[in-house]
């Protein structure tokens, strides 16, 4: 049988029709074969930053993408979804990491020699809806629940209006703006290559210094990395994949770019919840969008992100339901065997629509353990394993993710559950 490993490098090696996608099994050192124009590298990084191209203006990419939380955050707000550009308005999932997000391959599926269907991977955002940068920055700057611009014409206007637009006709010629078809694609473009710089992917953190030997672990990082890979204990490996035999960083992205259903908790906090039939239903949106046979077998699943950085971001799951990393840890060894602990009225799977409960996984390690069981996890286990995925924080967040762990930066839980 082939590992996932093998089957995201291969198919990432036969990707190279979509931009940005790397190669994993060529890639020399951390720098990968992204090799991204400088001036085209400017420009994205301009364009993340310009609080110019949300209506109104004020809110940029980097507002929600905070640089300070390790390019993830909501903009200030404290309910686990990120305000828009009108702040009596909120998005509708906790913000992911824009760093590492050139890995990302396009949406596949692979059917394993020992599972009875193709199972997805990749695709951008947390659903998988699209394949290419290009494709990505349209929905944040278009959606009315973030940056709220009419139509790709107003984005294109403003564009044409920005300080930088010469720079997009250097680098993109001078008739870039002469249709808003080439202005955007223009723009993708930018954002693409920005995205592929060495600063959104860093490999700078203790665990990089320490597989390519030049750093040590303490004892209790090290009890945690082993229990995140014991497939009796954590588990954790299984799905957020690394290796850590490897001298090359890129080999351990912490994440195998595959979709799980694990029913966190009902965030109650997000308007959109005072509904209680409304429930986010994830990667089978998708597939109804792409015309799939059966979406519904995909409802309450959602793509595995990488965990680097963990240690910096303010909220933790699609919904961003926690605020408190070691939470989210303890969620993973204690949702079977104590599902009073995290679910309100003592339903379990409460942001699962009903119809949709078969979806969740109950099968895996360590979910598959029953109500009163020893968990497979002890609280010492679970601050190793915490100690670890702060071992994973690159070093331009080091600052950051110390002050959440003292508690500067913790959010509010009142009402999330």
């Amino acid at each position: 049988m082939l590992g996932k490993s093998f089957i995201v490098a291969s198919v990432l090696a036969a990707s190279t029709a979509f931009a940005g996608t790397p190669q994993l099994p060529a890639m020399p050192g951390v720098a990968g074969p992204f090799s991204p124009a400088p001036a085209r590298v400017a420009l994205g990084q301009q364009v993340f930053f310009d609080t110019r191209l949300s209506e109104p203006a004020g809110t940029s990419c980097a507002s929600c993408h905070d640089p300070a939380q390790g390019f993830a955050g909501n903009h200030g707000s404290r309910i686990g979804v990120a305000l828009g550009s009108r702040p009596d308005l909120v998005g509708r999932r906790n913000v992911p990491s824009a760093l590492y997000a050139a890995y990302v391959p396009p949406l596949f599926f692979y059917q394993d020699d020992d599972a009875l269907a193709p199972t997805p991977f990749g695709g951008l955002f947390t659903d998988g809806r699209v394949d290419t940068v290009a494709e990505l920055v349209r929905h944040p700057l278009l959606d009315p629940l973030e940056m709220h611009n009419r139509s790709e014409a107003d984005i294109a206007r403003k564009l044409r209006a920005a300080p930088y637009a010469d720079g997009f006709r250097q680098a993109f010629g001078p008739a870039v703006f002469r249709t808003t078809a080439s202005t955007l694609a223009a723009l993708g473009a930018a954002m693409d290559a920005f995205l592929q710089s060495r600063d959104m992917s860093p490999f700078s953190s203790r665990y990089d210094a320490w597989v390519q030997g030049k750093a040590t672990l303490t004892p209790q990082e090290l009890r945690g990395l082993k229990l995140f890979k014991d497939p009796d204990r954590g588990n954790c490996a299984s799905c957020h994949e690394f290796n850590e035999t490897s001298t090359n960083p890129a080999r351990s992205l912490f994440t195998d770019f595959g979709y799980d259903a694990l029913a966190v908790p009902r965030n109650r906090a997000i308007p959109a919840n005072r509904d209680p039939r409304h429930f986010d239903e994830g990667l089978c949106a998708t597939g109804r969008a792409k015309g799939w046979k059966e979406p519904g077998q995909w409802c309450g699943y959602f793509r595995t992100p990488s965990l680097r950085n963990v240690a910096a971001r303010e909220r933790y799951m699609h919904n961003g339901v926690f605020s408190d990393l070691r939470d989210a840890v303890a969620f993973y060894a204690t949702r079977s065997i104590e599902p009073e602990r995290w679910y309100r009225n003592g339903r379990p799977f409460d942001d699962v629509a009903p119809r949709h409960l078969g979806n969740v996984n109950v099968a895996t390690m360590p979910y598959n353990r029953r109500k009163g069981m020893k968990p497979a996890l002890d609280d010492a286990d679970i601050d190793a394993i915490v100690a670890f995925l702060r071992t994973l924080t690159d070093a331009p967040f080091e600052a950051s993710a110390a002050a959440r762990g003292a508690g500067v930066y913790s959010a509010t839980k009142e009402g999330a559950r």
